[in-house]
């Protein structure tokens, strides 16, 4: 897995995607801080980690498209799997090296922090940890989610797109619950929310259980990617 895991952080950075998802992170980021808290006198960085729900929904598909269907276009897939190394391996090598990239992006947060502690504000770190971990959980979710639609597909658009499509659906669920009038559905739906369990956490809940459906998702879309190579090794 390390073996994999190097060979995908030198590639973000290689390639130049790495430089333009922190770059396009970090701008996006900014203005919500500056528009939904520096703007209005608060520390409360609720708003901000809210807004980022959508920076993540858009830009996760950017840094998982070409993981596994580059592979799979420049036919380096074959080689990879029949390399004396796991499933497992190959795609958690992948994954935390996506992750890893997620975590740069995402801890520009605690210089937000600096920035009001030097404007006078006090900052409520337990708050904005919990926060923080919360996107890490969420990050961590819809980076299976993409690394999977990646090894379905050898065209990156097409992950990136659909995989867009798959997490703004996820997002969407509450509203589209909430539509249908039928309480069941409701109430099943909300259970599954990503969207509803993460803004739990932004308004300082700290819940076991939501934690425990995002390392859940994780683990259901790595172990969904396996059985897709599985297939390719043996199909």
């Amino acid at each position: 897995m390390g073996a994999i895991y190097r060979r995908e952080m030198g590639a973000f950075f290689t390639s130049g995607l790495a430089y333009v998802f922190l770059s396009v992170f970090y701008l996006l980021s900014g203005i919500f801080f500056c528009s939904g808290v520096v703007a209005v006198g608060t520390t409360n960085t609720a708003n901000l980690f809210g807004s980022m729900f959508i920076i993540v929904l858009f830009l996760i598909p950017i840094l998982t498209m070409r993981l596994l269907s580059e592979e799979k276009k420049n036919r380096t897939d074959q080689g990879l799997l029949t390399a004396p190394i796991g499933l497992w391996d190959i795609v958690l090598g992948k994954y935390f090296a996506a992750l890893t990239l997620f975590i740069i992006a995402e801890s520009i947060v605690f210089v937000y922090a600096v920035i009001l502690g030097i404007l006078g504000g006090s900052v409520v770190w337990s708050t904005l940890l919990g926060n923080y971990f919360a996107m890490l959980f969420l990050g961590a979710a819809f980076i299976a989610v993409g690394l999977f639609i990646s090894s379905l597909t050898e065209n990156q658009m097409t992950s990136a797109v659909v995989s867009m499509l798959a997490l703004f659906v996820l997002y969407l669920m509450d509203n589209l619950a909430a539509n249908t009038g039928n309480e069941f559905i409701i109430k099943i739906v909300m259970s599954l929310s990503f969207y509803t369990r993460y803004i739990e956490f932004t308004k300082g809940v700290f819940d076991l259980p939501s934690v425990l459906f995002f390392v859940s998702a994780a683990f259901i879309f790595n172990f969904l990617t396996v059985r897709v190579l599985d297939k390719k090794r043996w199909g």
